[in-house]
C-alpha cells in the first residue's frame, strides 16, 4: 500500500493554534485537508454563541473547507443546546471531545477525564444520540489511567451510531509523553463498528510508513503537532510522480506566504501587538523545527515585544530558505 492511498486527512483541533485564521491560511497555501476541526467549544447558558465562537464557525471564515465543530462537555443538555446553535449556521456534523488531556479539563470530568466515569458517559451518549439530530463523531483517548479501560469504552461506543471514532492511543495521564499504544489502537481498528481515524505522533513520512506497515487498513489520519511543525508533511506523505514537482516547488516562498497571511489576518482583527505576538509565538513553538541551527533568530522571535521587531526577525529567518 502506498502512502498516497490514504483516503482522508484531518487537521486536529489545537486550542489557541488552529483558529479560523490559521485554518484559512493553511487551506490557501498547502494541500487542503479533507476535514478541519475547530478547537473545542464549551456549552454555556447564553442564548447565542459568543463573538469568538461565531468567528470560529462562520461559513465565510471557513470557505471551501469541510469544518466540524468540536464540543467539550459532560452535560447532555449543554451539548444539545450547542448543536441547535450550530445547526443554525448549517452544520450537520459535530465532534465530541473525549481526548483533551489538560489537567484543568480532566479534573472536571470533561475531555479525557470523562473516560473515568464510563457509566455516566454511557448515559450521556444515550441522551445526546436520542436528542441531537446531527451526525456525531468522537475524538477519544484510550482511558484516563490505564489502557485496559479502552475495552469497556469501546463496548460503550459500539452501542451508538457514531459517524466516526478518532483514536489517540494514549491515556489522559500520559498527556503527550510515552509512546502511543498501537496494540490498543489495533483492537479499536478491528472491533469498532464505525469508521476509525488514527491520531498521534505522526511527525515524519517515516512515521506514516511505520503506521501503514502495521495497519494497512487505515484510511483516515488526523494530524496535529506534526503538521503544525511541518505544514508540508501531508503533501510529502501523499506525493507521487505526478505531484512531486508541484509539492517541491519553492517551499520557502510558500511557507513565508503562509506565515505572512496568518500574521496579516491576526493584525487585521486588531488584536494589538501583544495578542498578535502571543498567537504567532505559539505557532513558532512547533514551526521552529524547520530552522534547526538558527537558534539566534528564533530567540529574537521569542523575545520580540513589538510586531515590527518580530517581522524583522521572521524575515531574516525565511531568507535562509530562499
Amino acid at each position: 500500500m502506498m502512502l498516497g492511498d490514504f483516503m482522508e486527512y484531518y487537521l486536529a483541533p489545537m486550542e489557541g493554534i488552529t483558529t479560523y485564521v490559521y485554518r484559512r491560511a493553511y487551506h490557501a497555501c498547502f494541500a487542503p485537508m479533507d476535514k478541519y476541526f475547530t478547537p473545542f467549544l464549551v456549552p454555556h447558558t447564553k442564548k447565542g454563541l459568543t463573538a469568538k465562537e461565531i468567528n470560529e464557525i462562520l461559513p465565510e471564515h471557513n470557505a471551501g473547507m469541510y469544518l466540524v465543530p468540536q464540543i467539550l462537555t459532560n452535560d447532555a443538555e449543554g451539548f444539545v443546546q450547542t448543536v441547535e446553535k450550530l445547526k443554525n449556521y448549517g452544520y450537520r456534523e459535530v465532534n465530541l471531545n473525549l481526548g483533551c488531556p489538560s489537567r484543568t479539563v480532566a479534573s472536571k470530568f470533561r475531555g479525557s477525564g470523562f473516560l473515568a466515569k464510563p457509566e455516566e458517559l454511557d448515559r450521556f451518549l444515550g441522551e445526546i444520540f436520542d436528542r441531537a439530530d446531527i451526525d456525531i463523531s468522537i475524538k477519544t483517548r484510550i482511558g484516563r489511567d490505564e489502557p485496559e479501560e479502552f475495552e469497556r469504552l469501546l463496548e460503550i461506543y459500539n452501542q451508538y451510531p457514531l459517524k466516526e471514532l478518532i483514536i489517540h492511543p494514549r491515556v489522559q495521564q500520559d498527556y503527550y509523553n510515552n509512546c502511543p499504544n498501537l496494540a490498543v489502537f489495533g483492537a479499536g481498528l478491528s472491533e469498532s463498528r464505525c469508521p476509525v481515524c488514527y491520531n498521534g505522533d505522526i511527525f515524519t513520512v517515516e512515521d506514516f510508513r511505520r503506521l501503514v506497515g502495521r495497519f494497512p487498513d487505515i484510511q483516515t489520519v488526523m494530524l496535529g503537532r506534526g503538521i503544525i511543525g511541518d505544514p508540508f508533511l501531508m503533501e510529502q506523505a501523499k506525493k507521487d510522480g505526478e505531484r512531486e514537482e508541484e509539492i517541491c516547488a519553492k517551499p520557502g516562498e510558500r511557507l513565508k506566504a503562509f506565515h505572512d497571511k496568518v500574521l496579516a489576518d491576526y493584525m487585521e482583527i486588531n488584536f494589538g501587538d501583544k495578542n498578535v505576538l502571543f498567537k504567532m509565538k505559539e505557532i513558532w513553538c512547533y514551526l521552529g523545527k524547520q530552522f534547526e541551527g538558527s537558534e539566534k533568530l528564533l530567540k529574537k522571535i521569542r523575545k520580540a515585544q513589538r510586531v515590527r521587531d518580530y517581522e524583522e526577525a521572521a524575515n531574516e529567518l525565511f531568507a535562509l530558505l530562499s
